[in-house]
């Protein structure tokens, strides 16, 4: 097994020191592919998704008509469709090159995104809300499975990160954009400045999406052949291969789905995930946005320039967290590190009769919830690098499994007639939080345990191959047969 060492936690690189002169120059070229397209496009997806809150207290909810939990409804409706639309793809992943799949679900979502500055019900909104989240749905476990297929265990946290900082910008953004179109698109061509937000997005997204046919590198074994030469792929295979990590595709089966079934691991992260999800649902309630508004002092621009603040320190966060837990903490501890902020916020805004200066600090920790996303996920790729096909039902299935779960608790905890004071929703989160922390060091533990058992195995295994290969000794054959028979009966 390869052996990746932590470091001091002030010395920062991107490369390991065991990667050659060759290995860094292919790394740099992986870097400039993958990491900048999942940056831009993650970036537009949560652009795309996340308009529907700066829409709603930017004049949607009175053009729609819209009245009651109507909000968290059209947020449901979105995470129905997330849900329903990575089913498919539980095959599809390990059928079709991946480098055509997401730029098509890109492609897809920015259609539909486009077509909401045409709505004019809540019907009709939803349903296009529906079908964004339809085409949203795999984006995310796909990018997983790229970094997976091509990077180390080590060298995934800080490169997802990147990648993770698109989420917090998107939101950051959609906010900004809508900010921009209320107060200079509002009335042109008779369209409202929140039909103007989806537009604008829909012309930011298309042209990302196209690109992705030609930049995306696909994986070591079904390549995009127009970006990546034999030569690194034979690279690429042969440093994977020294860190026992499996790059040959096959299809999926029922005996895939038996053997992921079987193993504790598997169930283990689905829980971790379910906790994760449950516990940053704060971040997309959109009760924020939702505050300001009944301040009842700002104007629609001012309002959406105010909502950037808490994704933009999400940058921060997330960019903190998951160098961090590549670097010297681990993701036990990352992602101890990321919940901690966010239940000192929850913690605040459950008891909510505080300073209002308490509640602007409060909220500006909300994004620390999603900012070990990237750690989670990168720990599910170094945990199941033995088999793509199994990484791959694993990376979608638990995302789908998870996500699901957030189908209904908002509509329990965070019914927007309760708004801006979401007692049983941000509780709810806290306690997620919590439950997560813990799980976290207790999956930490067991596989450190199963890594600490496996070494001692394989250095009785070295230390009897000596005894065997030793000429002089036949003394030393007979041992080495006794211990290598017992090693084999103590394994069955």
């Amino acid at each position: 097994m390869g052996i990746q060492q932590r470091r001091k936690w002030y010395y920062l690189q991107w490369f390991s020191d065991e990667d050659t002169k060759e290995e860094r120059r292919l790394l740099l070229k992986l870097d400039s592919l993958i990491v900048p397209y999942a940056f831009i496009s993650y970036w537009t997806k949560y652009l795309d998704q996340a308009n529907l809150n700066s829409a709603h207290v930017s004049g949607l909810e009175a053009d729609l008509n819209l009245k009651g939990n109507d909000l968290v409804h059209l947020q449901t409706l979105y995470t129905v469709g997330a849900v329903v639309g990575q089913i498919p793809f539980i095959y599809l992943f390990s059928k079709f090159r991946i480098n055509w799949i997401i730029p098509f679900l890109d492609l897809a979502w920015g259609i539909f995104t486009l077509l909401q500055y045409r709505a004019t019900s809540y019907a009709e909104i939803a349903a296009y809300r529906f079908l964004v989240g339809w085409f949203e749905a795999a984006y995310f476990p796909g990018m997983h499975h790229i970094f997976g297929a091509w990077y180390r265990g080590d060298e995934i946290g800080r490169r997802g990160g990147i990648f993770y900082v698109g989420l917090t910008l998107g939101t950051m953004t959609a906010s900004l954009i809508q900010a921009g179109t209320t107060d200079r698109l509002d009335g042109v061509n008779g369209l409202a400045g929140w039909r103007w937000m989806y537009i604008v997005c829909a012309i930011i997204t298309l042209p990302v999406a196209i690109a992705g046919f030609f930049i995306l590198p696909g994986t070591p074994d079904k390549p995009n052949k127009l970006i990546i030469k034999a030569k690194d792929i034979a690279l690429a295979k042969e440093r994977l291969r020294r860190s026992n990590h499996a790059f040959k595709e096959e299809a999926l089966s029922w005996r895939v789905v038996l053997n992921v079934g079987r193993k504790w691991k598997f169930w283990a992260l689905l829980w971790l995930d379910i906790f994760f999800w449950n516990a940053s649902i704060n971040t997309t309630a959109g009760g924020y946005q939702l505050w300001l508004k009944s301040l009842d002092r700002f104007s629609t621009g001012r309002l959406n320039e105010l909502a950037a603040l808490s994704p933009g320190l999400g940058i921060f966060y997330v960019l903190l967290i998951c160098f961090a837990s590549d670097l010297f903490l681990g993701p036990a501890w990352a992602i101890t590190a990321s919940h901690t902020w966010n239940i000192i916020g929850c913690i605040i805004l459950v008891i909510w009769n505080v300073p209002e200066s308490a509640l602007w600090f409060a909220f500006s920790t909300t994004y620390s919830a999603v900012a070990m996303s990237s750690v989670l996920y990168g720990w599910v790729n170094t945990q199941l690098r033995g088999s793509p096909v199994e990484r791959s039902f694993t990376l979608v299935v638990i995302n789908l499994i998870s996500q699901s779960t957030t189908v209904w608790t908002p509509l329990l905890v965070f019914k927007t007639v309760e708004a801006p004071r979401f007692t049983k929703g941000y509780s709810f989160v806290m306690a997620n939080a919590i439950c997560l922390i813990v799980l976290a060091h207790i999956v930490q533990h067991f596989i450190s345990r199963e890594e600490n058992s496996i070494a001692r195995v394989d250095s009785i295994s070295g230390s009897d191959s000596l005894e065997i290969d030793h000429p002089d000794s036949e003394a030393g054959l007979q041992e080495g047969v006794v211990h290598t028979k017992g090693l084999d009966v103590a394994e069955a």
